[in-house]
C-alpha cells in the first residue's frame, strides 16, 4: 500500500474544470493565430475602433474604407465610435482587445498628444499598439481677421514682438493640436501672445473673425468659407507643399519656418503582437484602396489627402510627434483640461 502524502492535498473538481478551460482557450487562441497567419484571415466580422464622436475625419475614413473592405474580404467591417477622454477611451480598447485582427484603431494626431499631455494615460502609443498605415491627412492653416495689419508668418511675429502680451490667439481648446502648433510657433519665434482657449472651432473662429483674437491655427476646411468672404486671411498654410483647395496660399515652408510644418494625420493601428501576416494584409490592401480614384475623390471632398505608407513610417510618424509635442507641452507647462 502507498503512504498517503500528507503535504499534497487533492485538486478540486472546480479547480481542474478551470485548468482545463484555460488551457483549451490558449489552445483555441493558438489555432485561431496560426490559421489567421497562414492566409485565411479574415473569417469573421471585423470592427473599426473610432476613438472620436460620429461625423469626425477619423470617423468618415473608416466608414469609407470599412465597406470596400467587407466587399473585398466577403466579412463585415463595421465601424464603432468610443468617443471620450481625448481618445483616450476607444484607444485602450483596442490597445486590450485580443491580437488576432479583429478590432482594430483608426486615429488621428490626438493619439500624438493626449498621452503628453496626460501622464496617466491607461496605455503606452508606442508599446501597446503595431501600426498598420497612415490613411491620410489634412491641412491646417494660420489664420488671422480679415483687417490684421500682417499678411505672413513673419508679419504675425513681428508684430507679437512689437506688442508683447498684448496679442490673442485663439484655440478650440487646450491640448488640441491647434493650441500646440501656436506654442510652437511662439517657442519657435520666441514671443509672447495670450491663449484664448474655446469648446470648439465655431466659437473661436466667431472671435478671430471678430478681432477679439489676432490668431488661430484651424483646419483648411473650416477656414475656406470665412477666406473666401475675407473675414479671415490665410497667413500660411503649415504643410510641406501648398494644397489644391487655395493653391495661392503659401506654405511655413517657403516662409522660411520649416519647423513649424503641422499636418493633421489619422492612421490605422491593431493590438500590440498582432501577427505580421494580418499587419501586411492590412496595409497592402488599405494602400490599395487609397489609390483608387473613387476613394482619392471622397477623401479631397472631405478635405483630406489620401496617404499610404508602410507600417514603419506611420510608427517613426507617432513616435516623432509624441517626442515633439513633450517638448512643446513641457517649456508651456500645458496640463490637460
Amino acid at each position: 500500500m502507498l503512504a498517503k502524502n500528507p503535504g499534497r492535498q487533492p485538486r478540486p473538481a472546480s479547480a481542474w474544470l478551470a485548468a482545463a478551460a484555460a488551457c483549451t482557450a490558449l489552445a483555441n487562441s493558438s489555432a485561431v493565430l496560426a490559421a489567421e497567419s497562414s492566409g485565411t484571415y479574415p473569417q469573421r466580422s471585423i470592427t473599426l475602433i473610432v476613438p472620436f464622436t460620429p461625423g469626425t475625419s477619423a470617423d468618415i475614413i473608416a466608414r469609407v474604407i470599412g465597406p470596400k473592405l467587407s466587399e473585398r474580404w466577403k466579412v463585415p467591417v463595421v465601424t464603432e465610435n468610443r468617443p471620450g477622454a481625448g481618445g483616450n477611451i476607444g484607444s485602450e480598447l483596442v490597445a486590450r482587445a485580443a491580437p488576432d485582427g479583429y478590432t482594430l484603431l483608426m486615429t488621428a494626431t490626438a493619439f500624438g498628444t493626449t498621452p503628453v499631455l496626460n501622464k496617466h494615460t491607461p496605455f503606452d502609443p508606442i508599446k501597446s499598439f503595431r501600426p498598420i498605415g497612415l490613411a491620410a491627412t489634412s491641412a491646417m492653416a494660420l489664420v488671422a481677421p480679415g483687417k490684421l495689419p500682417a499678411q505672413s508668418v513673419q508679419d504675425l511675429i513681428e508684430l507679437a514682438r512689437s506688442q508683447p502680451g498684448k496679442l490673442n490667439y485663439a484655440s478650440p481648446g487646450t491640448g488640441t493640436a491647434q493650441h500646440l502648433a501656436m506654442e510652437l510657433l511662439k517657442q519657435s519665434a520666441g514671443v509672447n501672445m495670450v491663449h484664448i482657449p474655446y469648446k470648439g472651432t465655431a466659437g473661436a473662429l466667431t472671435d478671430v473673425m471678430g478681432g477679439h483674437a489676432q490668431a488661430m491655427v484651424t483646419s483648411l476646411g473650416a477656414a475656406t468659407p470665412f477666406v473666401q468672404g475675407r473675414q479671415l486671411k490665410v497667413l500660411a498654410v503649415m504643410s510641406k507643399k501648398r494644397v489644391a483647395e487655395m493653391p495661392d496660399a503659401p506654405t511655413v515652408v517657403e516662409q522660411g519656418h520649416p519647423e513649424l510644418v503641422v499636418d493633421t494625420w489619422y492612421g490605422l493601428l491593431a493590438p500590440a503582437h498582432t501577427p505580421d501576416a494580418i499587419i501586411a494584409k492590412w496595409n497592402r490592401d488599405l494602400n490599395e484602396l487609397l489609390r483608387s480614384p473613387d476613394v482619392i475623390a471622397n477623401f479631397q471632398g472631405q478635405g483630406l489627402v489620401a496617404t499610404g505608407g508602410t507600417p514603419e513610417e506611420l510608427g517613426s510618424l507617432i513616435a516623432g510627434e509624441l517626442a515633439r509635442w513633450a517638448k512643446v507641452v513641457d517649456a508651456a507647462k500645458i496640463a490637460a483640461d
